[in-house]
């Protein structure tokens, strides 16, 4: 799909004015879901941001049919979607479109279940890296020293979890990392998980202005600084090949990035940084690309 593509796309499934903060980035992956997979699509949300985006009564925000669930079930519930859509002979695609809370924390027990099982569905994670629903509480995707609501004074004391490399460990046939800037990318990856039976993942990076204390006109920009600054790697594993995605294939030489500081200064969040948090930061980076890249190595096919 090309940007021309997504432009003539009429149908994006979010309508103007939801209730969503200024500059939202789940606003943004959700109108490249809806213009990919068009109205053929049945959403399964867990509590968090978009269960609010979906619009207050009596108006609604969103124009999927969306099933609202509570945050440890959304799995388990496309899971029995599915099934009942196969039985009665429906196509479509069951998507269960998640924060991090909803994934990688309270939602992870029925997530790792339906990758076990091999469900046939497709699992988005817009990940904002905290709880910003409910107050900008850390969650176990936020950075290492992000102020949140519930570590304000030196920021968070724990790692984050990858949660796409946790999912692609499940052997599932689909894993991606994306992000709100490159829509094109995103895009593309819907499309190729559509085309996969089993379980598909997909890892959004989805900067959240309040929460991440950057003006609301910049969630592409700091997106963009993500995958830029090597912070946010984009890559793909699709049936048994993982390789790193064009967007960050020029980042694997480190003399390419822009530097890590330009992204983590403009947060509000990482205000409390010091020169040696930074480079501890970026040694933790370092760590995760030599990752990636012997990911790369071992798992491809010629």
């Amino acid at each position: 799909m090309s940007m021309m593509d997504l432009a003539r796309s009429k149908w994006s499934g979010v309508y103007p004015g939801n209730p969503a903060c200024s500059g939202c980035p789940h606003n943004i992956g959700l109108k490249i879901l809806g213009k990919v997979l068009g109205e053929n699509s049945v959403l399964v949300v867990p509590a968090g941001c978009t269960s609010i985006i979906a619009g207050v009564w009596p108006k609604e925000g969103l124009g999927f049919p969306l099933l609202h669930v509570p945050f440890a079930s959304a799995a388990a519930v496309a899971s029995g979607i599915r099934a009942s859509m196969d039985k009665s002979g429906r196509d479509g695609t069951v998507v269960v479109w998640s924060g991090d809370g909803g994934a990688a924390d309270i939602g992870f027990a029925t997530l790792s279940g339906a990758a076990v099982r091999n469900e046939d569905i497709l699992v988005i994670v817009s990940d904002n890296e905290a709880y910003m629903n409910t107050g900008i509480q850390a969650s176990g995707t936020t950075t290492w020293k992000a102020l949140t609501t519930t570590s304000p004074i030196k920021g968070k004391t724990e790692e984050r979890k990858d949660l796409a490399l946790i999912m692609l460990m499940h052997r599932i046939p689909y894993a991606a990392t994306a992000s709100v800037a490159y829509p094109i990318d995103l895009a593309k990856k819907i499309e190729k998980a559509m085309e996969i039976r089993g379980f598909k993942f997909i890892h959004l990076h989805s900067p959240c202005p309040p929460g991440w204390r950057f003006d609301a006109g910049n969630t592409v920009e700091i997106a963009k600084l993500a995958v830029e600054t090597g912070a946010w790697i984009l890559w793909e594993f699709d049936r048994g090949r993982f390789s790193i995605s064009p967007q960050s294939r020029k980042y694997v030489d480190k003399k390419n990035r822009r530097p890590l500081e330009e992204y983590l200064k403009a947060q509000g969040r990482f205000k409390n940084l010091s020169d040696n948090d930074i480079r501890y930061i970026e040694a933790k980076l370092d760590e995760a690309w030599t990752y990636i890249l012997n990911l790369e190595k071992t798992l491809s096919k010629s």
